[in-house]
């Protein structure tokens, strides 16, 4: 069974509900509610370009749901490793005593694959490889590749972002 692009996209446009559209070309991630476009923030995401294989280093495309939200009420900053939070808040101290963490800074959105085949299930799992929109420390560029893989927000942009994003909110990732 394959899965409708178009379809589902017209799907989302005309139930009014909050989206997120995903350009790597451009680095830009957009909110949007049916074809109202609500925020627009830079993004960094992977380094190694698209692509779906677990292993790869690289952002999945496609249709795309947040599965989980993570973080709320944690601080501005909080570090986060394997979905917890370490007690730790980000600061250039931390940056310089810990040079080689890929930083998942104040909240993450989990992002599950909608597409059987292409980024769900087996190698292609966007779920199983972890892959989120996440905080980053300031100091990371924003507007290009930069990531192992997921897609990295400002900190103050992805407070915005979580709080206007629920559960099983929609998201297109495209090149």
């Amino acid at each position: 069974m394959s899965f409708d692009r178009t379809g589902f996209l017209d799907q989302v446009v005309a139930s009014d509900q909050p989206w997120l559209d995903v350009e790597l070309k451009t680095q830009r991630l957009w909110l949007r509610q049916g074809e109202t476009t609500l925020l627009e923030f830079q993004i960094s995401s992977a380094l190694n370009g698209a692509g779906e294989l677990n292993g790869s280093g690289c952002t999945p495309r496609g249709w795309h749901q947040v599965r989980a939200k993570i973080g709320a009420g944690a601080p501005n900053g909080a570090v986060f490793v394997g979905r917890r939070q370490t007690g730790e808040l980000y600061d250039d101290a931390l940056g310089r005593a810990f040079p080689e963490r890929d930083w998942i800074l104040t909240r993450i959105l989990w992002l599950s694959g909608l597409e059987p085949g292409f980024n769900r299930f087996g190698e292609l799992d966007t779920m199983r490889r972890y892959i989120y929109i996440h905080g980053c420390p300031d100091t990371e560029p924003m507007g290009v590749p930069g990531s192992a893989g997921c897609i990295r927000l400002r900190n103050h942009e992805l407070l915005d972002l979580f709080e206007r994003t629920p559960v099983a909110t929609p998201v297109l990732i495209n090149e």
